[in-house]
């Protein structure tokens, strides 16, 4: 189970519940991935909508290293999201916020 209170986020890729989380290493690949000065460019497409499927990948991809896994974007072509495209930016969108703030208490 993620916890969002470490910056955790769940998704679910092939009927199996996998953890994703932004770890310092995580954040650095992104970074190359994406091939961009800073990860302030990424959040903002976030903000205003302009996000890519190339975003959402790279930071889903991101998001289940930092969280153990060893596969690569590769491996998600044929991968079955739970929630479909909406779904993994979703929970793309929300890994990059848990990773720079805490979760409001409820």
């Amino acid at each position: 189970m993620a916890n969002p209170w470490t910056g955790e986020v769940a998704l679910v890729i092939d009927g199996e519940p996998r953890r994703m989380k932004l770890t310092l290493g995580a954040l650095a690949e992104l970074e190359a991935e994406l091939a961009m000065g800073t990860l302030v460019e990424l959040i903002e497409r976030f903000e205003v909508g302009h996000v890519s499927s190339r975003d959402v990948l790279a930071l889903i991809v991101a998001g289940l290293r930092g969280g153990g896994w060893q596969g690569q974007a590769g491996d998600l072509v044929a991968a079955e999201i739970e929630g479909g495209p909406v779904g993994a930016a979703r929970a793309a969108g929300e890994l990059l916020a848990r990773a720079f703030a805490l979760p409001e208490a409820k």
